[in-house]
């Protein structure tokens, strides 16, 4: 009984231990969504976090063979951006452990909402995109792209 105890103790100071870990920049690097379909860099301007589309599995529209564009983006002046280089993170700002205050871009159907991510570890992350609170929304799991 005493080894348990003591084995929960410590398995519950190493959870503390890496949370409290979780430092202002360890979001930085390329990122896999949870589709597999594109890579994204999180990178830092100032305070604030951003990300963009640097992979696509399928980079180009299989009909024209031309790159992919943001068709779906309701401002029309938009629509003919490519995918690839397009900011679908942007304003997020890193808070007692997780990125917050920030918005996310989906470029599928055009609609834009409120975000906020944490890491669950050093190459897992957490996203929750919602509309008004955060009940109403849905969490992907990305995955850190190994160099």
């Amino acid at each position: 009984m005493k080894k348990m105890l003591a084995l929960t103790g410590a398995s519950l100071c190493m959870i503390l231990f890496v949370s409290a870990k979780t430092g202002t920049d360890d979001i930085i690097g390329v990122w896999i969504d949870a589709s597999g379909q594109a890579q994204l860099r999180i990178y830092k301007e100032g305070n604030k976090y951003f990300g963009k589309i640097v992979w696509l599995k399928v980079p180009n529209n299989p009909k024209t063979g031309s790159p992919k564009l943001d068709f779906n983006n309701p401002d029309k002046q938009l629509q003919s951006k490519p995918l690839i280089g397009l900011q679908i993170l942007r304003d997020f700002v890193y808070d007692k452990g997780e990125w917050n205050s920030g918005r996310i871009y989906d470029p599928t159907n055009g609609k834009d909402y409120k975000c906020y991510m944490k890491l669950k570890d050093a190459n897992t992350l957490s996203m929750r995109g919602y509309i008004g609170f955060s009940l109403l929304g849905r969490t992907e799991i990305w995955i850190r792209v190994r160099s």
